[in-house]
């Protein structure tokens, strides 16, 4: 019944639903790393494994309705996002960094070819990431528009007073505009959050807008009011808590999926780097069980932004690109789902 609902979900919102942005059509005439597929499909083609599919669909037909789902290129480590901007598929979360440390991890990072960088309101270190970004630009070690930045604007008084936040997170950070801001939970004033953020990116302060701790019930009650269909949906994801029914639910709806604690988080990311299967499977592939729990994500179509201050840690969680699990590693794996969820949200 559960799926039945999802598809019929997903024909109905289809072309209600605008994608903010530039277009991203290729020079194939389709949208880069972007799959389109009948609408008709999309139940069956939610991965059943968990894995991202080959699959590459047919063209619809004349009055069939479709959807576009976004695919990796895992030669250039992008996805093309729905509103028509690339993003790295790897990255730097950054939620207990602070004052120096977190000026110099985000350097780091950056020096080691991390040009994905996550932060939020809540975090306190806008600023931080700000003038790293900015020192990182003044000592040539990028430039501003070989990175992609993520915010987020918090429940509560924030979202009470959506443009005023919006705009302190712009200046917190002061590199010009924000690649993606998202609201970091479900709250009373979400729409009109959400709202202001489409104005946002209207006026090009932001380049794309998406949602942070939204599950199936949540989104299935919020996207029917908002103009916007989300660029990306960042949620809890890791071996214990799989989501392997959100996954392709929003995967489906043309929305990239990103995962925090990808790692297991706090107090439990020793527990699952030792996990046997995890550590068996590293061994065999020669590389850590950071590396295998990241990769695993990869090949699910999850976005990963691995949390760390120390530069070795941060550079190995961006070499995930020399080695492939087998179905039978991504189907063990699988089978360590707990539905442990690590945090409240």
């Amino acid at each position: 019944m559960s799926k039945i609902f999802s598809l019929i979900f997903v024909f109905l919102l289809t072309f209600p639903l605008t994608a903010c942005g530039r277009s991203g059509v290729g020079e194939n005439g389709t949208a880069g790393g972007i799959e389109t597929i009948p609408a008709a499909d999309t139940a069956e083609s939610a991965g059943e494994t968990g894995t991202v599919s080959s699959h590459t669909g047919s063209e619809p037909t004349a009055g069939e309705e479709s959807i576009v789902k976004a695919e990796f290129d895992f030669e250039r480590k992008m996805v093309m996002l729905n509103s028509g901007y690339e993003m790295p598929i790897n990255g730097l979360g950054t939620y207990s960094l602070h004052g120096d440390e977190c000026i110099n991890s985000v350097k780091s990072a950056l020096s080691n070819g991390v040009r994905l960088i996550d932060t939020a309101s809540a975090y306190g270190n806008e600023e931080e990431i700000g003038q790293a970004i900015r020192e990182a630009i003044s000592e040539g070690i990028i430039q501003r528009e070989d990175i992609f930045v993520t915010t987020k604007i918090y429940p509560g008084s924030e979202m009470e007073a959506p443009a005023q936040s919006i705009q302190a997170c712009l200046d917190r950070l002061d590199i010009g505009y924000v690649d993606l801001m998202l609201l970091h939970h479900p709250d009373p004033n979400d729409v009109e959050a959400y709202k202001a953020m489409e104005q946002f990116a209207e006026e090009g302060k932001i380049r794309s807008i998406g949602l942070s701790n939204w599950y199936v019930e949540e989104l299935t009650e919020f996207l029917p009011q908002v103009d916007t269909v989300p660029a990306l949906v960042q949620n809890e994801i890791h071996p214990y808590y799989q989501e392997n029914d959100v996954i392709p639910f929003i995967q489906d709806l043309g929305i990239v999926v990103q995962g925090w604690y990808p790692l297991g988080g706090r107090g439990h990311t020793g527990e699952l780097l030792g996990d046997p299967v995890i550590s068996e499977i590293a061994g065999a592939h020669g590389v850590s069980s950071a590396q295998v729990i990241l990769r695993w994500n990869l090949q699910k179509g999850v976005v990963v932004i691995p949390g760390s201050s120390n530069p070795d840690h941060i550079r190995e969680n961006t070499e995930l690109y020399d080695f492939e699990l087998t179905e039978d590693e991504m189907a063990r794996i699988g089978a360590l789902d707990r539905n442990e969820k690590h945090d409240w949200y």
